[in-house]
């Protein structure tokens, strides 16, 4: 009907049915609001009891029954699960003002939006429980009987010459007291289910194959093993590559990499052992024609095993490829043959003769006094080198004192040098009034040899077999 076309009387009449409806449903709200001053709204639960349109006294024996009967179901890892009762962990319904306190709280005329919105009341102290009868229930779990799976980090495994990674595993060891206090909360809210995962009840692995770092650190050791020193010996060749280096590497808990220094340190001594040579028996063809083997001595080649570790290390940590040498403490003049090459002095103590060659060819030669055996005083036999050399020196020790023009140390205190106060050398003059240990060389052989000889040539001791 059109209200503009109504008459004055219909329309007073229309106004009055209007707001008696509005009245009447005025008066439902007041007095469903009414009731709802004595009982709780739709949807209401107190620590997970459901108490609904219910007064004190019902909602009171509502939330008891709650209590008798809960089960609180724990969701594990696998698709296990295990239970607790209310009964198992001695769960009493205790706190029984709190309904009346809650009713109370209640806006009742605000009744209308529990049609819309769950009403969810919680009391701390509503439930108590036995904390002997929890721990004994915790304890029978069978999430603590099975076998335990510790968890581990993503790892990284070496296969064909790169490393490749090894997924996490979670396992299904479960923290104790994390569990503990999320049962507690669960029984206490009245919370039916417990998800341990969601819960983070689990020790879980720190790094998976997702975290940042894992992909750092897969980049960072697949670079290391890409490293490939190639030493050279010479003629003879040592490869060090992921094949051997994988072996020294380790990444620790923190998905940090870490190289083991002694590993690289036992693998450069072991090419020590197989590449130094002091000391080493040599061949030798004397300047008599003879073959004699050599042995002994401080001449030869020798790794310095610190700086070769330090520098190995080095390599590998940058991912360097290269061919080198190693660090040496001492070298040898070459790594053919016999490594005496044709520039040396030799010393034949049998014949008390010394000969010096350079490069090959004669330069001089002559007779020689050294050390006199008979007084404990022999000249050392061997390979050696000379240290360095001294013009104008002053010798002494135990009993003596003496002057030289020319001095060339090849061990200790032990070398080669002018003899001035000798009227005569060679022959068996050694063995009465032979020298400390030294080699006497008459003053011109003495002269010549220091003028062509230089750091680190080799000095050839020897004795003929009698």
């Amino acid at each position: 009907m059109n209200y503009e076309k109504m008459s004055a009387c219909e329309k007073r009449e229309a106004i009055e049915l209007l707001g008696i409806a509005v009245a009447a449903v005025l008066l439902v709200y007041l007095l469903v609001a009414f009731y709802f001053t004595s009982h709780f709204f739709f949807s209401t639960t107190i620590n997970g009891a459901d108490v609904s349109l219910k007064n004190e006294k019902q909602a009171d024996q509502s939330i008891r029954r709650y209590a008798e009967n809960y089960k609180l179901l724990l969701i594990e890892r696998d698709g296990k699960s295990d239970e607790i009762t209310g009964q198992e962990a001695g769960l009493e319904y205790k706190n029984k003002t709190y309904v009346k306190e809650a009713l109370i709280e209640q806006k009742a005329l605000q009744w209308l939006g529990s049609l819309f919105k769950k009403q969810e009341f919680y009391a701390g102290n509503l439930f108590l429980y036995k904390e002997n009868k929890l721990n004994l229930t915790l304890n029978q779990l069978n999430c603590f009987k099975q076998v335990k799976i510790e968890p581990e980090n993503v790892s990284y495994q070496y296969t064909d010459g790169h490393y490749q990674m090894v997924k996490e595993v979670y396992g299904n060891h479960i923290e104790k007291e994390k569990l503990k206090a999320a049962v507690l909360d669960c029984l206490l809210k009245g919370e039916t289910r417990l998800d341990l995962e969601a819960n983070s009840c689990y020790i879980n692995p720190v790094y998976t194959m997702n975290s940042p770092k894992t992909f750092k650190t897969f980049r960072y050791i697949n670079k290391c093993t890409s490293t490939h020193v190639t030493y050279l010996f010479g003629s003879k060749r040592e490869v060090v590559d992921g094949n051997v280096i994988h072996n020294w590497i380790k990444v620790d808990e923190n998905l940090d990499i870490v190289l083991d220094k002694d590993k690289v340190g036992a693998y450069v001594k072991s090419m020590g052992k197989k590449y130094d040579t002091i000391g080493v028996k040599r061949s030798f063809k004397t300047s008599l024609g003879a073959m004699v083997e050599i042995e002994g001595g401080i001449y030869g080649w020798k790794i310095d095993q610190e700086a070769e570790t330090a520098a190995l290390a080095e390599n590998i940590i940058f991912g360097r490829i290269l061919i080198r040498e190693p660090a040496y403490v001492q070298e040898a003049v070459t790594r053919v043959g016999n490594e005496i090459g044709d520039t040396y002095v030799e010393i034949n103590i049998t014949r008390q003769h010394m000969w010096f060659y350079k490069d090959g060819k004669l330069i001089a030669q002559g007779p020689v006094v050294t050390g006199n055996p008979n007084r404990g005083n022999a000249t050392v036999t061997g390979a050696y080198m000379l240290n360095y050399k001294q013009e104008g020196a002053v010798l002494s020790g135990p009993g003596y004192e003496a002057g030289v023009q020319y001095w060339m140390p090849f061990y200790g205190n032990i070398g080669i040098h002018d003899a001035k106060w000798r009227r005569a050398f060679g022959g068996e003059i050694y063995k009465k009034n032979g020298t400390h240990g030294c080699v006497n060389a008459p003053y011109y052989l003495a002269k010549i040899i220091y003028e062509y000889i230089e750091s680190g040539i080799p000095i050839i001791c020897y004795e003929e077999e009698k």
